[in-house]
């Protein structure tokens, strides 16, 4: 049987064992959405979200890419991240990254891969940031599952900065931001990161040890510094955008990029 027959088959065969379970099943989920979680993944063929989650069609929308990036830039995402929050109103972001990432291991090379190199330059960025502790870690192994991890923290920071979510948690305190990692070798899911619902969570995400190792870029000379307070933030006005631009400057400066008076 060709390949996208034996597809056509099980999807068969799968339609036919959820009405016999249920004879309602596909009525009830045609009628409308309303999932509890949006799943940011890596496209990663060996990872599949509803697979691996134990989750049913409707209770979770799905957005996946190489190595799971987060990117303001990215009009595809955001636009998924906003459908999400604010039609869907999800209660959680889960970013998922997995230990044997291929993104993340081009990423951690020297070698030209094409158009992708573009895309993985944040992940670079999280090596660049974090090399100091990762060379302090025992083998390549180590090192490459560690900057999936990082990798993870940064793409929820990343989501932590966007207007998309300021703005949600300025309404209500939700959607709560979550770091997954997937080991393909047992079939878990390990938790990285949780319940990040406020910026003064997120600047704590940003500059905590987990196992050693702050996300994000590290403060000047490596020493840890406490986030300054984050002021309520009045989303009517232009505060959003100047407290927003602020942190992302204050980021740069951290970490010995010039700024232009």
């Amino acid at each position: 049987m060709e390949d996208y027959r034996r597809i056509l088959q099980h999807n068969r065969e799968w339609a036919a064992a959820m009405v016999a379970t249920d004879p309602e099943y596909f009525k009830k989920r045609a009628a409308k959405q309303e999932p509890t979680f949006l799943y940011i993944g890596c496209a990663d063929s060996r990872v599949p979200a509803n697979v691996v989650t134990g989750t049913e069609p409707g209770e979770m929308f799905v957005h996946r890419n190489i190595a799971n990036v987060v990117l303001p830039s990215d009009l595809n995402a955001m636009c998924v991240l906003q459908y999400a929050v604010e039609v869907l109103d999800v209660k959680h972001v889960i970013v998922t990254g997995h230990y044997g990432c291929g993104g993340v291991k081009a990423a951690m090379g020297s070698g030209s891969h094409g158009l992708v190199d573009h895309w993985l330059q944040p992940i670079r960025n999280v090596v660049r940031w974090n090399q100091e502790e990762l060379e302090q870690l025992p083998d390549e192994q180590s090192k490459f599952n560690r900057v999936v991890e990082l990798n993870v923290l940064e793409q929820i920071y990343h989501l932590s900065e966007t207007p998309i979510i300021q703005n949600a948690w300025a309404k209500g305190g939700r959607p709560h931001l979550h770091g997954f990692v997937y080991d393909m070798h047992t079939g878990l899911l390990r938790e990285i990161a949780t319940d990040v619902n406020s910026q003064k969570a997120a600047d704590e995400l940003a500059t905590r040890r987990l196992s050693g190792v702050p996300a994000g870029p590290p403060p000047v000379a490596g020493k840890l510094q406490p986030p300054p307070q984050t002021p309520a933030i009045d989303v009517g006005s232009g505060e959003l955008a100047d407290a927003i631009a602020k942190r992302v400057l204050d980021r740069l400066a951290a970490v010995g990029v010039p700024m232009k008076k």
